[in-house]
């Protein structure tokens, strides 16, 4: 297969690969830790709304879905990626950044969160994703 068709493929893979974790932690998250009460967290502008009932355990499982989606996407990627797998793994974790960083910017939320998510959760989980399917 041509190499710069086999590296797009890996960068989607990554990407939907990736977003499938994402969306499951988040899916069941709220069935390990209940949301506040009175939260409404169906709808985006219910969760604005409900954010500052939120306590730090409510935090666990968005920062899981956002690090743990990120290092399963760009392993997926490293791993299909025929040349420059360090680009893929770049590309990847700065897919998930702004796509992090626009939530951030939309939701709000406690600024120990925001520091914590955008710099803990996206590039260097896509360093270890790197690290760990480059071997």
């Amino acid at each position: 297969m041509n190499p710069v068709v086999k590296n797009i493929l890996a960068v989607v893979a990554g990407v939907v690969v990736g977003s499938i974790v994402n969306m499951g932690i988040i899916m069941i998250s709220g069935s390990i830790i209940p949301p506040p009460e009175g939260g409404d967290i169906t709808t985006m502008e219910g969760l604005k709304a409900t954010m500052h009932l939120f306590e730090p355990k409510h935090f666990i499982f968005p920062f899981l879905a956002h690090a743990l989606g990120t290092l399963v996407g760009v392993f997926v990627a490293t791993k299909i990626a025929a040349t420059r797998k360090v680009l893929m793994a770049l590309v990847i974790g700065l897919f998930f950044l702004i796509g992090g960083t626009a939530n951030i910017a939309m939701l709000g939320g406690p600024m120990w969160f925001t520091a914590l998510d955008i710099i803990v959760a996206y590039m260097p989980m896509a360093y270890v994703g790197y690290m760990l399917g480059k071997k």
